[in-house]
């Protein structure tokens, strides 16, 4: 089970760079983490233009709903086959061809909004392409993340940064879309999207990678063996079953607050799109904080119990914040939720990474895609339902206590995870080169996961 980034005799090679962006110290990723920062500011372009676009041809809030669980589901509907290409096929290959197909994509949209004849059906089945897109694109990402940092010691590092990259785009995309819609249109943010991501094909055409990344390739395997062979794996190892399960649970009931902001800001706040600004900036907000933490730590150890703990106070976070009625504490309790899902999500994420065997990432990080992003448009659609019947408030007390309780399930549990992280945590070289640096084994211990 060792990997790249661990030395043969297990112990981990020492980082380049100190800090908070120590990961940058590797080309490989630094290259990435430039081209990937410049792009995703146009993908939230042209998310708020696209939202922007239904509403104005149809008027209707169920439309813009429809046409996000258009684009979310491929993820969740191919998962499994995506990531057994994704094992079976050069991951770095496979992202050049994702990002080859998002800009035709893009460049699609700016044509058909410049010619003035877009439609709803246009949008709807460029987003189920760009869904299917995504849904190869997102697991070869992941799982190529490790193959980008040739010290595993900085991996962790590596995907927090990711997150971080990602919540800066979050914050600064949509305020920018929202400047060019104003003054050009959104025909100018598919453009400049598709555009953008020429400067991640660019990045990962400068990569120089080991052989193995670019020679992956197993076409005489066969396919519904490797699907069972994926789905195995992930059910027969404890700790990758119960962190998918509660990510998965998470996701479903607790993501789709943010599908319930606009009946806060209107009927709780009595306020507009500047008060929904508001809250979704909190969100965000706490999100980068939380990505900058776990950037700044140095060891896989104690994510297994973060993971749990974040899942909480996510959960007491919808909690509060549906039953507030003011608005500094209700942004406040934002901020946390943020904080907590970006904290279980980038937790989540590393200890698979770092656990999961070489030629079964893919497979892994594929049902990591399915419990993260595959359960948000039925999560939206939940949600959706359940405000309806009980009203917003109501809906989101209860997605907070689900999550309570899920957490509790989980923490009943981890005494098995760490048993099970054990063995491959020494295999790794990581448990013992943190008990050397601590003064009893037992303490090593009672940290592992």
């Amino acid at each position: 089970m060792i990997d790249a980034g661990t030395m043969p005799n297990g112990s981990n090679k020492t980082p380049r760079g100190q800090g908070i962006f120590r990961a940058l110290g590797q080309q490989n990723y630094r290259l990435y983490f430039t081209g990937q920062g410049l792009s995703l500011i146009g993908t939230w372009m042209t998310r708020i233009a696209t939202s922007w676009l239904i509403y104005r041809l149809t008027g209707s809030a169920w439309m813009l709903g429809v046409i996000g669980f258009l684009g979310q589901i491929p993820t969740f509907l191919l998962g499994p086959f995506a990531g057994v290409w994704v094992d079976r096929w050069s991951r770095h290959r496979t992202l050049v061809w994702t990002q080859v197909l998002s800009m035709v994509q893009s460049f699609a949209l700016g044509a058909l909004a410049f010619s003035g004849h877009i439609a709803v059906w246009h949008v709807a089945a460029l987003s189920v392409l760009q869904g299917i897109i995504n849904a190869f694109d997102t697991p070869a990402r992941q799982a190529f993340l490790i193959e980008l940092v040739e010290d595993r010691a900085v991996l962790g590092n590596a995907i927090a940064l990711n997150s971080t990259m990602v919540n800066v785009a979050r914050l600064l995309g949509p305020s920018i879309g929202g400047a060019i819609i104003a003054v050009a249109g959104e025909a100018w943010c598919f453009t400049i999207d598709g555009i953008s991501y020429g400067a991640v094909i660019a990045s990962l055409l400068m990569m120089h990678l080991a052989g193995q990344a670019h020679t992956r390739k197993r076409e005489e395997e066969n396919l519904w063996r490797e699907l069972r062979e994926g789905f195995s794996y992930v059910a027969r190892s404890v700790p990758i079953r119960a962190i998918l399960m509660l990510l998965a649970v998470v996701s479903l009931v607790g993501m789709p607050y943010s599908v319930l902001l606009p009946i806060f800001a209107r009927q709780i706040f009595h306020g507009g799109a500047h008060t929904l600004g508001m809250l979704l900036a909190a969100t965000g907000v706490g999100a980068l904080m939380a990505a900058l933490t776990m950037a700044a730590r140095r060891s896989i150890l104690g994510l297994g119990r973060r993971i749990g703990l974040a899942a909480a106070l996510f959960g007491a976070g919808l909690l509060v914040f549906a039953l507030s009625r003011n608005l500094p504490l209700s942004l406040l309790m934002l901020m946390m939720t943020g904080f907590a899902m970006m904290q279980h999500m980038a937790s989540c994420n590393t200890i698979l990474q770092t656990i999961s065997d070489p030629d079964k990432r893919g497979r892994v990080m594929s049902y990591y895609t399915m419990a993260f992003m595959g359960m948000t448009p039925f999560g939206s659609l939940f949600g959706g339902a359940m405000a309806a019947r009980l009203g917003a408030p109501r809906a989101l007390a209860v997605s907070g206590v689900v999550c309570l309780v899920c957490s509790g399930v989980y923490f009943l549990y981890l005494p098995s995870i760490r048993r099970a992280l054990r063995p491959i945590y020494v295999e790794l070289g990581i448990l013992p080169q943190m008990a050397a640096a601590m003064p009893t084994a037992g303490l090593a211990d009672t940290r592992q996961d």
